[in-house]
């Protein structure tokens, strides 16, 4: 396992950061099997796990814990807040409030003193950033938190997060968790370039574009075909034209002698701006998987292969980066009196 500097945080990170959101009842529902999970991946070398709240209510952050017992020193824990967590309307978001209340919850399902990254699971439009900046200093200066970072943010909302802090003297954003992969490349006009300039780490997710780009032969027959499938259906346009594209990744990874998830992973790990791609295996068999192409590196005619099948900036199907489009434009309050 190779080890990349996260942004400006001076922590070393693996090039795979184990995601947990599949440990609990949205994936492995077995506990002890998702602790040896975790195992697996830390004796392989990974050092960097990342979770949130929301992730089975709680469960996920809960199981991380359990793993960790006698190993916490040995990994960098990042995990969520701000995705909504109840019913009731305060219990998600950007608030002081919130914030204050949700780091406590996490800390202790998580049975920790301190969370090395701790980010905003989704932009919040209606709170101002100055608070959530505010509140998020004051975790650090309480030692409860080390570095702060964003998640799924579009460039413009990077941009004015770090103008805030400067204006404010508050503690900066220095990571930002996009979803990329070989099939959602949008980001890289502007997230990724603006990231790269404020000298933020970025951690991505959905390498595989969501078991697109896994290899397995029938999707409709995957874990998350199960409660979306809407997303495998090839009738729809931007299914139908990742199937396109699909074959002919899958001959560009017969032709290179790897397999397609070890090629699809690479690709995101050559971007100049990632500093770590999370995998989230919900078996010891998907996790060993992918640890076998840890040290792929992939050559400048393989890379521009892949520019030839789905061009820089495009995203195949729209509707994945869903949270890519202008706050303005997703929420209809912010447009109606």
């Amino acid at each position: 396992m190779k080890y990349r500097i996260l942004g400006a945080t001076g922590m070393s990170v693996s090039e795979y950061t184990l995601g947990a959101m599949m440990f609990g009842a949205m994936g492995n529902q077995d506990h002890g099997d998702s602790v040896r999970i975790i195992h697996q991946a830390l004796d392989a070398g990974i050092n960097i796990m990342d979770t949130a709240d929301v992730y089975s209510k709680g469960e996920s952050e809960v199981i991380v814990g359990k793993a960790l017992k006698g190993r916490r020193d040995q990994v960098i824990l990042a995990t969520k807040f701000g995705l909504p967590m109840s019913a009731d309307p305060n219990q998600r978001g950007g608030s002081a409030r919130w914030i204050k209340k949700a780091v406590e919850d996490s800390l202790r399902r998580l049975d920790t003193d301190y969370i090395d990254l701790y980010q905003i699971h989704r932009l919040d439009v209606h709170t101002d950033m100055a608070e959530t900046l505010a509140a998020l200093s004051d975790l650090i200066r309480e030692g409860k938190v080390r570095a702060i970072g964003s998640s799924t943010f579009p460039a413009e909302w990077i941009v004015e997060a770090q103008w805030a802090a400067r204006r404010g003297n508050y503690h900066r954003f220095l990571t930002e968790q996009p979803r990329y992969s070989i099939f959602t490349r949008r980001l890289e006009g502007a997230v990724l370039p603006t990231a790269l300039r404020y000298g933020m780490g970025v951690i991505t997710y959905s390498p595989l574009n969501s078991g697109w780009l896994s290899g397995r032969a029938d999707l409709t027959a995957s874990h998350r075909a199960l409660t979306l499938p809407d997303q495998y259906d090839p009738a729809l346009p931007g299914n139908a034209a990742k199937a396109e594209a699909l074959e002919k990744l899958n001959k560009l990874a017969e032709e290179s002698g790897v397999t397609l998830p070890h090629l699809a992973v690479a690709f995101v790990k050559a971007h100049p701006a990632v500093s770590s791609v999370i995998i989230g295996p919900r078996t010891a068999e998907q996790l060993e998987s992918l640890l076998a192409g840890a040290d792929l590196e992939l050559t400048e005619e393989q890379l521009d292969r892949i520019d030839e099948i789905v061009p820089p900036g495009k995203d195949l199907n729209p509707e994945d980066n869903y949270a890519d489009e202008p706050p303005a434009l997703m929420d209809k309050r912010l447009r109606r009196r």
